[in-house]
C-alpha cells in the first residue's frame, strides 16, 4: 500500500482528476442540485422574485469576484507562491498520492484557519460578510464572494509551499476544498449517517454555519473535515431552525450594492472611530469591536 502511495504520479494524471472532481462537478452536481432545489423552493411555494434575483446576484458576485481573482490575485499569487516555493522552502517533495493527500489535508486544515480569521477579524469581515448576507441557502449562495475573499487566505496558503509542496498542487487542493464547500450549500440534504457527520463537513454543520441566530455565530469554519472544529472548540450541532443572513440585514438584491456593502460599513465605521491606533486596531480586532471612547460619543 505504502509502495503504491508513494509511487510518483504524472502531472497530466493529476490535472486530469483535479478537472473530473473540481471542474465537471459543476455540470454533474452543482447546476442539477440548483434545479432541484428551484424545484423544491416552488412546490413549498417559497419560489419568489427576491429568491430569483438573490440568485443572479450571487452569480454576478462571482463573475466580479473572479475578474478580481484573474487580476489581482491568481497571477500574482502564483507568482508569489514559486518564488517562496524556490527560495524559501523546505526540499520540493514528489508528486505521488502521498503528498497530494496531505496537501489537500494541509488546505483543509488552512482552510479552517482562514475561514476562521475571516470570521474574527474586521477586515476579513469586512469583505466575507457578503457571502452571509443572503437570507436563502442554495447552490447559488455558494458563488457568492466579496471583493477580498481571494487575497487574504493567502497568508494561511504560503506556509504550505514552504514545506516543499509544489505551488500548483497547493493551488489545485484549495480549488478541491472549496468545490467541496459548495456542495454543503443545499436545504434538500438533511443530516446523514452519524459517523459522515462526526467527520465531515456536511450541510447540516454548513446550514450552521450561515445562521444568524445567536448560538450559531462563528462555529463550524470548515471546509472538508469538522474535525476541526470539534478539535478546535468551534462546532455547534444543527438544532434549533437556521435564520440565514446576518445580524444587520442587507435587504437588497442589487449585485453592486451586495458586493460591495461590507466594506462600505466597514468605511462608515472608521468614519466614526477616533484616532489612527483605534482605526488600525478596527482592520484587526473583532467585527463588533468598537473603542470605548468612541462607544460613548455614539450614545
Amino acid at each position: 500500500m505504502i509502495e503504491f502511495l508513494s509511487k510518483q504520479i504524472d502531472w497530466i494524471d493529476v490535472e486530469y482528476w483535479f478537472y473530473i472532481f473540481n471542474d465537471l462537478s459543476l455540470l454533474y452536481i452543482i447546476l442539477p442540485f440548483f434545479v432541484l432545489e428551484l424545484i423544491r423552493y416552488a412546490y413549498q411555494k417559497r419560489l419568489s422574485k427576491d429568491l430569483v434575483l438573490d440568485s443572479i446576484a450571487n452569480v454576478i458576485t462571482f463573475g466580479a469576484f473572479f475578474l478580481i481573482e484573474i487580476i489581482l490575485g491568481l497571477l500574482a499569487v502564483t507568482k508569489l507562491y514559486f518564488w517562496v516555493y524556490h527560495n524559501f522552502s523546505l526540499p520540493n517533495l514528489e508528486l505521488n498520492w502521498i503528498t497530494i493527500i496531505t496537501c489537500i489535508l494541509l488546505a483543509d486544515f488552512a482552510y479552517y484557519w482562514e475561514h476562521r480569521m475571516m470570521h474574527r477579524i474586521g477586515i476579513g469581515w469586512a469583505t466575507h460578510t457578503v457571502h452571509h448576507s443572503s437570507p436563502h441557502f442554495n447552490m447559488s449562495v455558494a458563488y457568492r464572494f466579496g471583493p477580498f475573499d481571494a487575497i487574504l487566505p493567502i497568508l494561511f496558503s504560503l506556509p504550505i509551499v514552504m514545506l516543499g509542496y509544489d505551488p500548483i498542487l497547493v493551488l489545485l487542493s484549495e480549488v478541491f476544498v472549496q468545490v467541496f464547500q459548495t456542495l454543503l450549500h443545499t436545504e434538500i440534504v438533511g443530516k446523514l449517517t452519524k459517523p459522515v457527520e462526526f467527520i465531515f463537513n456536511t450541510p447540516s454543520h454548513h446550514r450552521v454555519h450561515h445562521g444568524s441566530n445567536r448560538q450559531y455565530w462563528d462555529k463550524n469554519y470548515a471546509g472538508i473535515l469538522i474535525i476541526w472544529d470539534r478539535m478546535l472548540g468551534t462546532f455547534e450541532p444543527e438544532k434549533e431552525k437556521v435564520i440565514y443572513g446576518i445580524s444587520e440585514p442587507l435587504n437588497s438584491v442589487n449585485p453592486i450594492t451586495v458586493f460591495f456593502h461590507g466594506i462600505t460599513r466597514f468605511l462608515r465605521k472608521l468614519k466614526q472611530i477616533e484616532g489612527i491606533k483605534n482605526k488600525f486596531l478596527a482592520f484587526v480586532k473583532p467585527p463588533d469591536w468598537m473603542p470605548q471612547e468612541s462607544s460613548k460619543s455614539n450614545d
